[in-house]
């Protein structure tokens, strides 16, 4: 007989599925529940799961080494078998090119205060690590249709910072499918096929929610993790108004080419933020580069009013501004005929930072605003989440007292005050995927 949940988890992508396997290991009786027919079916299932640390805050690049250690160590961390495999962390580096923007002292600066380990790279060791590249300077990031596109470049690269520890998961789906199953084991439910339609209450707080086929499900505990559902899910629970920092949904793609003759970019590659041209790449399989979009000023932003509803196609504009500014920056590049490449949304919040946080509702957490940069936390942020709702839950006034816990592998404090639904907008923010 299936015990009952005392607490309901709207979502099971990566955030969700982490989510419940924190919770029950503190014990609690956690049900996740997903309109769709696996966990990481959504968004999750189409990220581009790269694990890199050049974020611009110092609490972005804490929660983010503090990921490495969980995928460096994902057998240890889940502690069970899965008959699908574990997926596999490819710790290949990232290259954080230096360019006007001046992301990467921002960057550096954090890595100073926290003690991260990197290296400083000029032009030529850059040029000696990776010689397919172009180290040209094109900025500012422009459209193939401006005329300033045909220009040559004006100067160079001075160079880059390297982060060894950097990489990315080989199978998103497989990420979230592996946390599932080391949640059952220590006592989750899952349920999929099965949409919410009202967060229940009973005064002032939650008390579960109502399924499209009339199941009323009870709980004291309700923790939104609907990714780029999260603001319908909000409007359900009457936690809008107080919040000052909100979500919608921003359709994306990432596209698909081989890598340049002669270079095995698989092997040799690594992760690279082309702020320069507004773009980044990863190594991917079968020799292939995965690009997509740093959100320059110039790429136009396509919010989604239904995020079940947009065009899932790859489109001819997008494609070329992606793979044509990559072509700039890998003169030997192979552009297909084809347009390979997949179409998602992510869940972006006002500032691209995420919320993290409880809410005017007791009872009712939310996980939200990803904003298609948190995959690589994904395992952090269930222990987060978890340690929050049993804090809150035992009477610790979160908005004046944040939560704050030492990281499992880095021991760098992790705060959740910056991910507050009260905060005032992160200036210093990239506002852009790169969080």
């Amino acid at each position: 007989m299936a015990r009952d949940q005392d607490t309901i988890i709207v979502g099971a992508g990566v955030i969700g599925t982490a989510i419940a396997l924190e919770l029950a290991r503190r014990g609690r009786r956690p049900l996740c529940l997903d309109k769709l027919p696996a966990a990481g079916y959504g968004a999750t299932g189409n990220s581009s799961t790269i694990a890199r640390s050049y974020y611009s805050s110092r609490d972005g690049v804490a929660l983010a080494c503090e990921g490495y250690g969980h995928w460096s160590d994902w057998g240890g961390y889940l502690g069970v078998a899965d008959e699908r495999g574990l997926a596999r962390f490819v710790q290949c580096g990232s290259l954080l090119l230096k360019a006007r923007d001046g992301h990467h002292e921002k960057v550096v600066d954090c890595y100073g205060e926290l003690g991260v380990e990197y290296e400083e790279l000029d032009a030529d060791e850059v040029g000696r690590r990776l010689p397919i590249l172009d180290l040209g300077e094109f900025w500012p990031p422009c459209l193939p249709a401006d005329p300033a596109f045909r220009e040559p470049p004006e100067g160079r690269i001075e160079g880059a910072i390297l982060d060894p520890g950097a990489g990315y998961l080989d199978d998103p789906q497989l990420v979230a499918h592996n946390l599932q199953v080391a949640a059952e084991a220590a006592g989750a439910r899952f349920e999929f096929r099965q949409e919410v339609v009202a967060v229940n209450r009973a005064g002032d707080r939650v008390a579960g929610v109502t399924l499209a086929d009339g199941r009323r499900l009870d709980a004291a505990v309700v923790v939104n993790a609907a990714g780029p559902w999260s603001g319908p899910v909000n409007a359900m629970a009457g936690v809008l108004e107080e919040m000052n920092v909100g979500t919608r949904p921003l359709r994306q793609e990432v596209h698909h080419v081989p890598a340049p003759a002669g270079f095995d970019f698989e092997r040799e590659g690594c992760v690279i933020s082309d702020g320069d041209q507004g773009i980044y790449f990863r190594p991917t399989t079968a020799n292939h580069i995965l690009v997509g979009s740093e959100d320059p000023e110039c790429d136009p932003r396509t919010w989604v009013e239904d995020p079940a509803d947009f065009d899932r196609h790859v489109t001819e504009a997008v494609w070329e501004a992606q793979v044509y500014r990559l072509a700039r920056r890998l003169p030997g590049l192979r552009i297909p005929n084809a347009r390979l490449g997949v179409v998602d949304v992510y869940d972006v919040s006002d500032d691209w930072l995420p919320i993290y946080d409880r809410s005017s509702l007791g009872g009712f957490y939310m996980a939200i605003g990803t904003s298609g940069h948190q995959f690589k936390a994904a395992p952090v942020v269930g222990g987060l989440i978890a340690e929050l709702v049993e804090r809150v839950e035992g009477g610790q006034d979160h908005d004046t007292d944040p939560v704050r816990v030492a990281g499992r592998y880095t021991g760098f404090e992790l705060s959740l005050a910056p991910y507050s639904r009260l905060r005032e907008i992160n200036r210093r923010s990239s506002f852009s995927v790169r969080g």
